[in-house]
């Protein structure tokens, strides 16, 4: 049986809507900020605790953690309701945030990072499901319009912020900031957060699944962050790894087959709309965090800017983004039309992509402002509105599951987009620079990994136009090498099916012959679901 309803009962007020939706904007600003707020810090951070050789798993550990509990944290909220995994979301990243502040070495560090990572993998995902439970897919637009706006802002801010506290108080309060943060964000969950309290009352967890999915994430996450880095993609090390992704997927696949509550049920694949939307979310993740990840670099070693200046030359692309988020969400809301959006959005990546390819030393810094805001406005107009299709394909009561599956395939995108794109432009780098150079100003180049903007500027004027332009030819012609996996996006977002926009939330009581077996959603009818 299916009740439609146009709110629960306890938000019926706006003012209850808008105090929950603060707190699940704190939530989701806790999980953007971690992921940014660091990169100022690492170098003071890792220098104090003694640590530069293990720098790479301050980030790695997060990442990874959090990758691999967005599909446990969809599917139990599904199954026990919202509220319990959201609270232990926000406790497991404060606990988190205070070891990492308090941390003595850099075992302790990861250490804490690991459990932020494991709170913060249900921040974002269990913000977006609960929108979903209190709010219509017609009127949610603009709301989830301001959840992209947040990322946004935390992608700016979070540098900015983190370079302040390191230099003006301490490293150590970039995560001590987030305890005040979460406590506010943990007492609207408790006090405001009323939700139906899940589907199953005695859920049948999927051991297998997520063994078996935490082993193939971590070993496909080490392969991006380790290979063409620490070992050679050729290695034992990397081929081990990508072996065993391959046999855990495998292994994984079986799982969810039989499994009575799989974490990512493979009947979401057979809905056309979840398929699509995920591919192209992937393939944009590739996108946007292969590009925007190593800008700052290109900024500071062709256009000699320093870390301050190639902060703030990024704020263009993330403006653009906030305000193209904002104007797409209240667009949909207003209108109910959404298919040409992501279209629009995954062609502008596009174009984007393939001005930032033509980039060189003498190009003016305005018209790479504008490239980015080009960027950033194909961004803001596709990310949020991918997920809110997802959601509108499918009823409540698997909600969590879809949004949590949707996003671990686009983490996995930007993760591979990261690594891969850092690993060829290394190799080119060395490549380029080598190629150029005599064996005496090889020589009296030095090692090109430990070049800083500053040498960079010191240098000789010859050896200074090899290496400027050296890192634009490294890097640029990768930005054209993206752009057909936009345009692959856009042909398969071309093949969505607009279904229109839920104007009631679905409340699914699920027979007790459904509760005790498989989740079954009817492929053929789930676009028809309003």
């Amino acid at each position: 049986m299916t009740t439609s309803i146009r709110r629960p009962r306890s938000h019926e007020s706006r003012r209850g809507i808008l105090l929950l939706f603060i707190g699940l904007i704190l939530a989701m600003l806790l999980a953007a900020l971690s992921q940014t707020v660091l990169s100022a810090a690492m170098p003071t951070m890792v220098g104090e605790l003694g640590g530069v050789d293990q720098m790479l798993w301050v980030m790695t550990a997060y990442i990874l953690a959090s990758t691999i509990m967005m599909p446990v944290y969809g599917k139990m909220s599904d199954l026990i309701g919202r509220k319990g995994p959201l609270i232990a979301a926000i406790l497991l990243f404060v606990a988190g945030s205070v070891l990492g502040a308090l941390a003595p070495d850099m075992g302790w560090l990861i250490a804490g990072r690991v459990i932020q990572g494991l709170g913060g993998g249900g921040l974002m995902i269990l913000s977006q499901a609960i929108i979903a439970d209190v709010i219509p897919a017609r009127e949610r637009g603009k709301y989830m319009g301001v959840m992209g706006a947040v990322f946004a802002v935390s992608s700016v801010a979070g540098p900015l912020l983190g370079g302040w506290l390191t230099e003006q108080v301490d490293w150590r309060w970039t995560f001590w900031m987030n305890v005040p943060l979460g406590l506010i964000a943990l007492a609207a969950a408790i006090a405001l957060l009323h939700l139906p309290q899940g589907t199953v009352s005695k859920p049948k967890i999927d051991v297998a699944g997520m063994v078996t999915l935490a082993g193939a994430t971590a070993c496909l996450i080490l392969v991006a962050s380790w290979g063409g880095n620490d070992f050679a993609w050729n290695s034992p090390v990397i081929i081990g790894l990508g072996i065993a992704t391959v046999v855990l997927t495998v292994l994984f696949v079986f799982a969810e087959r039989r499994a009575a509550e799989p974490i990512i049920p493979p009947v979401l694949f057979r809905q056309r709309n979840f398929t699509l939307t995920t591919a192209a979310g992937l393939l944009i993740g590739v996108t946007m965090f292969g590009a925007i990840g190593y800008l700052p670099t290109l900024l500071q070693m062709t256009f000699g800017a320093d870390p301050t200046v190639a902060g703030l030359l990024m704020v263009p692309m993330m403006g653009a983004m906030l305000v193209s988020s904002l104007v797409s969400g209240w667009l949909v809301s207003a209108y109910g039309r959404y298919k040409w959006m992501p279209l629009v959005g995954a062609l502008l990546i596009a174009g984007g992509l393939a001005l930032l390819g033509i980039l060189t030393p003498e190009t003016p810094l305005w018209q790479f402002c504008i490239y980015l805001g080009l960027m950033g406005i194909g961004l803001g107009v596709n990310m949020q509105i991918l997920v809110l299709i997802v959601q509108n394909s499918f009823p409540n009561r698997v909600v969590g599951t879809a949004t949590a599956s949707t996003n671990f395939f686009r983490q996995i995108g930007a993760s591979l987009g990261s690594a891969v794109i850092g690993s060829l432009f290394t190799v080119r780098l060395v490549t380029i620079i080598g190629d150029a150079l005599q064996p005496e100003e090889a020589a009296q180049l030095g090692d090109i990994s430990s070049l800083t903007p500053h040498a960079v500027l010191d240098l000789p004027a010859h050896l200074y136009d090899v290496v400027v332009h050296g890192f634009n030819d490294a890097l640029t012609p990768l930005f054209i090498a993206m752009v057909p996996l936009a345009l692959i996006a856009f042909a398969l977002l071309c093949f969505v099916k607009e279904v229109p926009l839920k104007t009631t939330i679905d409340r699914d009581i699920v027979p007790e012959s459904l509760a005790e077996g498989q989740l079954v959603i009817e492929p053929e009818d789930a676009d028809d679901v309003r």
